[in-house]
């Protein structure tokens, strides 16, 4: 059966395309495409897909000024699948608003995964309601915290930070994007703020900080939560 998703592909490789297609319409997803950076933004503009799979080297402009393009009047989520596997690059473009960096060649499990928890990041937290997920409930009208049905208690940074997580469940963070957002953007050299207040974070809401199943260390760029619904 047909799922209600859309999905843009701008890649300027027609076999990675054909590869793209292939895996994203045996899993039900509805598929457009696009060679270059000015298709990609024109079909992104009409079409409104549901999320965009986008590649770096593209012949007529780099894919990061196609991202930067579309975050200036879009928040569709943005999977960046490309060659390019630098540390910079990558943290470039999470900073830029990229929702998820893939490398190729790629595992279709892998971007499969990556995709649904695009998706389901993208359907946004109501703040009318309280996030469940599993010992974890968060009341975002009371800003309480509860493990199990016992309250836990944060300090206002801690309960920022984790409200920035759970609004953006699935999505990797990068430690600047952290540091702008929580400390604002004077302290965005403060590298040690997130890995302090994370490891906080970690002992009050991780059964066992040591190996968190909430708050995933991406090495050399930052965090992602991940939900374990």
């Amino acid at each position: 059966m047909e799922n209600k998703y859309n999905i843009l592909i701008v890649d300027d490789e027609p076999q990675i395309r054909k590869i793209l297609r292939i895996t994203l319409e045996s899993n039900s997803y509805k598929v457009m495409e696009a060679e270059n950076g000015k298709d990609g933004i024109a079909f992104t503009a009409a079409n409104k897909p549901n999320l965009i799979i986008l590649d770096l080297g593209l012949p007529d402009q780099d894919g990061l000024s196609v991202l930067k393009n579309i975050r200036e009047w879009s928040n569709i989520p943005v999977i960046i699948l490309s060659v390019r596997n630098s540390e910079e690059d990558i943290v470039s473009c999470l900073d830029q608003g990229a929702d998820d960096y893939l490398t190729k060649p790629f595992n279709t499990s892998e971007l499969l995964a990556r995709i649904r928890a695009s998706l389901r990041r993208s359907a946004q937290v109501n703040e009318e309601n309280v996030y469940s997920d599993g010992s974890l409930s968060i009341d975002l009208v009371s800003r309480t915290v509860k493990k199990e049905t016992f309250e836990v208690k944060l300090t206002a940074t801690e309960y920022d930070l984790l409200l920035l997580f759970v609004k953006n469940v699935g999505k990797v963070l990068t430690h600047r994007y952290i540091l702008k957002e929580i400390w604002g953007p004077a302290y965005i050299e403060q590298s040690q703020y997130p890995r302090v207040f994370v490891g906080n974070l970690r002992k009050k809401i991780e059964d066992d900080p040591a190996n968190p199943k909430y708050i995933l260390t991406e090495s050399g760029v930052g965090y992602r939560f991940v939900s374990i619904k």
